[in-house]
């Protein structure tokens, strides 16, 4: 029986019908949906969610995406709200409340004391006629479509409704409040991605004393110990003004040697690099990698507004501090 059974014909149906609920519920939006996202966006509190079982899973990932996209939200049980957790809740919050029949009961007890709070309550169901439905001041409704459950049991084709829904309520309220890149890195200052938008070269560059600097006019010999003391690859020539005049990279230092140039009589004019490529202290880290990357470089020295360098950026200060993976 078993090798009778197209398991991918199976699989590929399930799809189907998702698919279908998904062309279905973006064919249905409307003013309830326009509505939804008014409310959300000019929220002065809380976004709640909440929803028991399936639809609760899905919330408590609907809440996570609006905080991550600039939205204050929260998933609360429904369970545990009836046990305290609605203290958690303000008349200046907006709670939607999501139940496909409209009719669960642990969602469907919260209504009185959602009523008494004096809060915007939101039902989002598959039932027009439902208790949900009735008792909330708004409400999104689904199109009638198939679960996915070959018996018409197990929350499939509703929850993945419901899962871009919240995607596409989410990303609308984010882009009607012209939320940027730069607010999403605020959000997540720990992962790759917000340190790309929030680290700065000033953040990673090798300054004060750590930087390897030295006068014009000096000898090769004074700028190999200061190469070698400070551990760094590269050394800065400036002026009395602090002015880049120049760079010599341990590169350049093994070239000399091989061409047998005299390290201790001669000066770095003479064998500097002049007017070398550097970056500006208040450029991100990211564009900065990318800069010496497509110049073929490992570090550069650093400039502030006023042109006066303040330090030095190496690549790998870049990949130490976690911005690419």
């Amino acid at each position: 029986m078993r090798s009778q059974f197209d398991v991918c014909a199976e699989a590929q149906a399930v799809f189907d019908k998702e698919i279908e609920a998904l062309r279905k519920t973006r064919d249905s939006l409307g003013e309830d949906f326009e509505k939804l996202v008014e409310l959300v966006l000019h929220c002065r509190g809380k976004v709640i969610l909440s929803g028991m079982g399936k639809p609760g899973h899905i919330g408590t990932k609907m809440a996570a995406t609006l905080a991550s996209l600039g939205t204050p939200a929260f998933f609360m049980h429904p369970a545990e709200a009836m046990h305290g957790d609605l203290g958690m809740v303000t008349k200046e919050d907006v709670v939607i409340l999501m139940s496909y029949s409209g009719e669960s009961e642990e969602v469907t007890r919260l209504m009185p004391v959602l009523q008494e709070i004096g809060c915007i309550t939101v039902a989002i169901t598959g039932n027009a006629s439902s208790t949900l439905n009735r008792e909330c001041m708004y409400h999104f409704v689904f199109p009638a479509f198939e679960e996915a459950c070959y018996m018409h049991l197990a929350p499939t084709s509703s929850t993945t409704a419901l899962l871009v829904l919240g995607d596409a309520l989410a990303i609308t309220v984010a882009k009607l409040r012209n939320y940027t890149k730069e607010d999403f890195g605020l959000h997540h200052p720990a992962g790759a991605l917000g340190k790309k938008l929030l680290v700065k070269v000033s953040d990673v560059m090798h300054k004060g004393a750590e930087n390897a600097v030295i006068p014009t006019g000096s000898s090769l010999r004074s700028a190999i110990v200061e190469m070698s003391s400070k551990g760094l690859s590269m050394v800065t020539i400036v002026d009395e003004e602090k002015r880049l005049k120049g760079i010599i990279t341990d590169g350049d230092l093994r070239r000399m040697l091989e061409k047998g140039i005299d390290v201790y009589n001669e000066t770095i004019d003479a064998v500097m690099t002049p007017n070398p490529k550097w970056i500006d202290c208040r450029e991100m880290a990211v564009n900065a990698l990318q800069f010496m990357s497509d110049r073929h470089i490992t570090g550069m020295p650093v400039l502030d507004e006023s042109g006066a360098v303040v330090g030095s950026v190496l690549m790998q200060d870049i990949f130490k501090a976690g911005i690419v993976r």
